[in-house]
């Protein structure tokens, strides 16, 4: 029997998270409630989710902190739920390690599809995939550094590392193809989703935290100025 996966919903409106579970509901899901980013951010840290559906603005701490802090401690997938059409906002929650994000007033249809989507692409769907531990054909050694292509997971020294699904990507990319050159644009169409809205600027964020999390390791992700990057020893 597959385990149910458990979807946390933040918003200060309650009005928007009980539409939100009414229409989750019949998928399956077992379905946490928050009200503000800290009361999130204390979920994800005392209890197993799998997924967060957050909303940007809330008094106190937003759904930019809280997800910022989220990534200190874990890789669960979060879509931000933002009132503001701006681009910049959804640039910032991509920059900041969100998974994807929907504009207000949301279409609980298409809500359905980019839960579904998101927990897919994140291989967080407990029926396809038995994780395993052990080091194999299916990872990618470089020294100490070791990224677990099945598991997605990624260790420093045999210490576990905790990546964003975009920042494992982006890694296992460069490490798998090392010494190839990759451009800006040749990054954000191999690895971020079709209908995002980024910037250049944005591989660069992602690549300064993947440098800063994998240490003396960093060194290696190199910059060809006017190309791109690469992954070079």
């Amino acid at each position: 029997m597959v385990d149910m996966y458990r979807v946390l919903i933040c918003d200060d409106q309650p009005d928007i998270v009980n539409a939100l579970k009414i229409y989750l509901k019949p998928e399956g899901y077992e379905l946490l409630e928050a009200y503000t980013g800290l009361e999130a951010l204390e979920t994800v840290k005392t209890q197993p989710v799998d997924l967060v559906l957050m909303d940007i603005m809330m008094p106190g701490m937003d759904g930019m902190q809280a997800t910022s802090l989220m990534r200190e401690i874990s890789n669960i997938p979060v879509i931000l739920l933002t009132a503001k059409s701006e681009d910049t906002d959804k640039i910032m929650g991509l920059n900041i390690g969100a998974d994807d994000y929907m504009s207000k007033p949301l279409s609980m249809r298409e809500v359905k599809a980019r839960v579904k989507a998101v927990l897919r692409r994140s291989n967080k769907l407990k029926n396809t995939v038995e994780e395993v531990e052990d080091f194999d054909d299916e990872c990618i050694d470089f020294e100490s550094l070791k990224i677990n292509l099945v598991t997605k997971r990624v260790y420093v020294d045999n210490k576990e590392v905790q990546f964003t699904r975009l920042e494992f990507e982006l890694l296992a990319l460069l490490v798998q193809n090392a010494g190839k050159v990759f451009s800006r644009e040749m990054i954000l169409d191999k690895i971020w989703p079709g209908d995002a809205v980024v910037m250049d600027r944005t591989v660069d964020v992602n690549i300064t935290r993947i440098r800063k999390k994998i240490g003396d390791y960093g060194k290696y992700i190199k910059t060809r100025f006017g190309y791109g990057y690469t992954f070079d020893s």
